[in-house]
């Protein structure tokens, strides 16, 4: 976000500016500004429908928005193709996993390293280390058609991470995850930023998890900001509390 002080843009930063996306007949996100900073996470939430997977979609270059920019470490990134986008540092998962079910967490980790231009010796390096990050070394063997549904969302977040980013967005990663499988999850999940210096921006219906893991909230509500800040701060936003959290 541009400071208003100074009119600068974070370097060290992924800043969304004034973004509004358009489908027929309806209006997506309007004039949405967010800036997620290496180091931090990032927590975007808010109803079915308000415009987040449709955020991350925009920012990974899926969708191509209407208006307003995208800068990743003051590089601008709106509208590029996403595997431009991921070579810039920019880094998700999804919603529904997408893994290459046919082939072994190894490989499926391996193969998101190379996809970003890793020669094949530092792309088995950075698959071991996201592997070990993720509490799954054990099973880089193992077919990923076969794994458990719990292993397939960390295989997931493996695969992000083993691009090496510095900006890593996270689509429900929890989705689907019984209670102690989302609390392991959150135990994984919550060094990573500071440790490996990235910025990490997560979408989930599991405030339980939200509230515990995230330095700051981005709350939508028919693709429109209703409120930022910590997550004490978010919870005493009368609008927020209406359109989303309840009292």
């Amino acid at each position: 976000m541009i400071s208003p002080a100074d009119g600068h843009t974070p370097l060290t930063a992924l800043v969304v500016q004034g973004i509004t996306m358009d489908f027929v007949g309806l209006r997506a996100l309007e004039n949405v500004n967010l800036t997620l900073r290496q180091g931090e996470i990032l927590g975007l939430i808010g109803p079915n429908g308000s415009g987040k997977t449709t955020m991350i979609n925009v920012i990974t270059g899926l969708l191509r928005p209407t208006a307003g920019r995208i800068q990743a470490d003051g590089a601008d990134i709106t509208g590029k193709p996403p595997h431009k986008i991921a070579q810039t540092g920019v880094a998700r998962t999804f919603q529904k996993v997408k893994l290459f079910r046919e082939l072994t967490v190894f490989e499926n980790v391996k193969v998101a390293a190379v996809s970003v231009g890793m020669p094949n010796r530092r792309a088995k390096e950075q698959a071991w280390v996201a592997l070990e990050e993720l509490g799954i070394e054990a099973w880089s063997g193992r077919i990923a058609g076969t794994l458990p549904y719990g292993h397939e969302r960390k295989v997931e977040v493996a695969r992000a991470l083993a691009m090496n980013p510095k900006f890593i967005l996270l689509d429900e990663p929890a989705a689907g995850m019984d209670e102690e499988e989302s609390a392991a999850l959150l135990q994984i999940l919550t060094p990573i930023p500071e440790k490996k210096n990235l910025g990490m921006l997560i979408v989930d219906h599991d405030m339980n998890l939200i509230m515990r893991l995230c330095n700051r909230l981005h709350v939508l509500n028919y693709g429109k900001t209703i409120g930022e800040g910590t997550p004490e701060e978010v919870r005493r936003i009368p609008e927020v509390v209406e359109a989303y959290l309840g009292s």
